[in-house]
């Protein structure tokens, strides 16, 4: 295996990994050493850097700026949404600290929209208390990560990999327990045939969720839960990956990839009716359309159960034309290419996993339970969402958390006892983990044959995911899929390739595991976790779901 040697390795393209790259090249450059040295980022991406769940964002960025909003109101409407998992310290770090990454983002240039006197605009979403929604008509995502994009390709110190696809972590064994040194990857667009390592004291994880694993979700292809897999088979803790969200209003037409549409269509006015024009929301909750999003994606979801139609609508016609046009040009032209005139009928729209509340356990520095590696963004689990996220504090997330750990992490790189990385004792190590044996990938698994079935297994493993882990659960189904699973992950082992349809699917399948098994042992309801064998939220539930190697245990807020 060859190896190349960086300070710091990023894997995501999103909105966290841009960011956090971004954030560690400016605090590196900003620490004075005794010794002058240009400090090494590699950016690692499966993709480009203008493919990633955080590019087909739309809804925008929550934060306290407007004078009638406070940081107090944002941290209850955040632990309302979480229904008593959140971690209060990690909600207040992440509204606190959210002003000072917003006008770092200004002056990097993302072009959020503005009112007539110039001052930023600010929308409504589903459960916030005030209007503190920052947006780029809706698109925001977009223009985050095309300019961030744009700084990080300026940087000389962030070298970015694209194409490159990472297989598992790099472990040292110490006594202290394993080190995260690095990655074993695959660079599709230089050498697709051959393994390489990259190696680096710090290691971060910024590679999104993995709302794939359902068939049914508004997430780009590349959402295949690596980072949570790859940690996890490294013997990183996980937690609360029972917690998905499923977006109550994606694009509904047959045919159609389930786009979704934003949740700041209803802050702006539009109606959910059903095919009799009936306003059904507000029979499930008082607050109707703005309930939070599981309440809303449970009522369209037992109201469809009830009436035995596919569908139903968004409605907004209550919202000035001049105004549709100014906020949602995307959901426009969209809707148009699927011929719908959203100016003139209602959109078609029904549920779909769209967002994954657990993750990577970290602290609100970054910090996972192995030493050296890091995550940020989707993939980990800090503590601020709970059990149901608050509309548009992912993206926030993202920002808040990536300088954090960009803070600390220049820190500890300039502390030489903590660089130190035992490079002679690396290659013993490779030799035990079985995942980095280059021999274990079958060249005859590349035939078409064989990709065909990889294929199909991930077909099959999202539907078996969307009918036993989506919006309502019960014990017997969720067993029936762990079995299931289980015989997937043996037979996707012997499939191994260096394709990457095999290495997401492998990932998928884990993803799959973690999240089944982590529904079926929480025996209640909460958040975004409903099972019809438990509907009741319970006081003594009120605890994390960790899962660490094979063993699963619930564990008391911090």
């Amino acid at each position: 295996m060859d190896f190349k040697n960086f300070d710091a390795i990023v894997i995501g393209g999103g909105a966290a990994g841009l960011y956090t790259a971004l954030s560690l090249s400016d605090s590196l450059g900003d620490q004075h050493t005794s010794q002058e040295r240009d400090w090494k980022i590699a950016l690692i991406t499966k993709d480009n850097l203008t493919i990633s769940a955080s590019d087909w964002a739309q809804g925008g960025i929550a934060a306290v700026i407007d004078r009638n909003d406070s940081v107090n109101l944002h941290i209850e409407d955040t632990l309302r949404a979480g229904v008593g998992l959140c971690e209060r310290e990690a909600v207040e770090v992440l509204v606190s600290k959210a002003k000072p990454q917003i006008h770092k983002l200004l002056e990097f240039g993302v072009d959020f929209d503005r009112l007539d006197d110039k001052s930023l605009a600010l929308t409504l979403e589903a459960a916030h208390s005030r209007r503190r929604v920052l947006h780029a008509a809706d698109a925001t995502g977009r223009e985050l990560v095309s300019t961030l994009a744009r700084r990080v390709v300026d940087r000389p110190n962030i070298q970015v990999l694209e194409g490159v696809l990472v297989l598992d972590l790099l472990l040292e064994k110490t006594p202290a327990g394993d080190r995260c040194v690095g990655v074993s990857c695959i660079d599709f667009k230089q050498d697709p045939d051959k393994v390489i390592g990259l190696l680096a004291p710090v290691t971060v994880l910024a590679t999104g969720g993995g709302a794939q694993v359902f068939s049914q979700n508004t997430n780009p292809p590349a959402s295949t839960g690596d980072g949570v897999a790859i940690a996890w088979r490294a013997g990183a803790e996980v937690r609360d990956l029972e917690f998905v969200q499923f977006h109550p209003t994606a694009l509904a037409i047959e045919g159609a990839p389930r786009f979704l549409i934003s949740e700041a269509v209803r802050g702006e006015g539009a109606h959910l009716i059903d095919h009799n024009g009936d306003r059904f929301a507000f029979e499930y909750h008082p607050e109707g359309e703005l309930a939070p999003r599981d309440v809303v994606s449970r009522a369209i979801f037992q109201h469809l159960q009830k009436t035995g139609e596919p569908t139903v609508f968004l409605d907004l016609s209550p919202i000035d034309r001049d105004r549709i046009a100014y906020r949602f040009p995307n959901i426009i032209k969209i809707c148009q290419k699927w011929q719908i005139d959203l100016f003139s009928q209602p959109i078609p729209v029904t549920p779909a996993a769209h967002y994954c509340m657990g993750g990577i356990i970290t602290d609100t520095w970054g910090a996972s339970s192995i030493t050296g590696l890091y995550a940020v963004g989707e993939s980990s689990s800090t503590g601020v969402h709970g059990a149901n996220r608050l509309a548009s504090n992912s993206l926030l997330e993202c920002f808040v958390f990536g300088v954090r750990l960009a803070e600390k992490v220049a820190q500890d790189l300039i502390n030489p006892n903590n660089y130190q990385i035992n490079f002679p004792n690396l290659t013993t190590t490779i030799d035990q983990i079985d995942q980095f044996d280059q021999l274990k990938f079958i060249d005859s698994n590349t035939s078409q044959k064989a990709q065909t079935r990889i294929a199909t297994i991930r077909q099959e493993l999202r539907e078996l995911t969307w009918r036993s882990a989506g919006i309502c659960r019960n014990a017997e189904t969720m067993e029936t899929a762990i079995a299931q699973i289980q015989k997937l992950q043996q037979e996707i082992s012997t499939l191994r390739s260096k394709t990457r349809l095999w290495v997401e699917t492998y990932n998928l399948i884990d993803f799959a595991y973690l999240l089944v098994k982590s529904a079926l042992f929480r025996t209640e309801s909460r958040g975004a976790h409903f099972r019809l064998d438990y509907p009741n939220t319970e006081s003594a539930w009120q605890l994390h779901t960790v899962i660490s190697n094979q063993d699963i245990a619930a564990r008391s807020r911090f």
